[in-house]
């Protein structure tokens, strides 16, 4: 991968921490493999290899790997306020930094994104972040 591809790779990885969705090492070995197909050359280029994603690691001392539990809603409601607030003040910035519209923004409050997670899970993420990251999942409603 070129170096402007790893850092939009990084990029990724962080913004998706920021929303409470870390990726697994597969999920970002897949989206390295997608901005290498997305290149368009008349050659397709080869995946990244077995040993990639801990090479990468190295490379990106931002980024490290931590073990982390199903975050539930339920648990959430339970903590501290300014807590919840500063999901909330994330939220209204990645509203912003992205022009997402109210009529754009829709009630996930009956939905469960990280559903196939039953226990710890390897995650990547900042290595400013402290602790266990929270994974977002919002509820388990039938």
């Amino acid at each position: 991968m070129s170096q402007l591809e790893e850092e939009l790779l990084v990029q990724w990885i962080l913004s998706m921490g920021k929303r409470g969705l870390p990726p697994r090492p597969s999920g970002v070995q897949s989206m390295a493999n997608i901005l290498i197909a997305e290149r368009g050359e008349p050659t397709p280029s080869r995946p990244v290899g077995k040993n990639w994603f801990g090479d990468f690691l190295k490379r990106h001392p931002e980024l490290t790997t931590k073990y982390i539990r199903q975050y539930n809603y339920k648990r959430a409601k339970c903590e501290d306020p300014k807590l919840i607030q500063e999901w909330f003040d994330n939220v209204i910035a990645v509203k912003a930094q992205y022009g997402i519209l109210d009529e754009d923004t829709y009630n996930f409050d009956e939905t469960g994104f990280a559903m196939s997670i039953i226990t710890s899970t390897k995650v990547v993420t900042s290595s400013d972040c402290y602790g266990k990251p929270p994974l977002l999942e919002l509820s388990n409603k039938e």
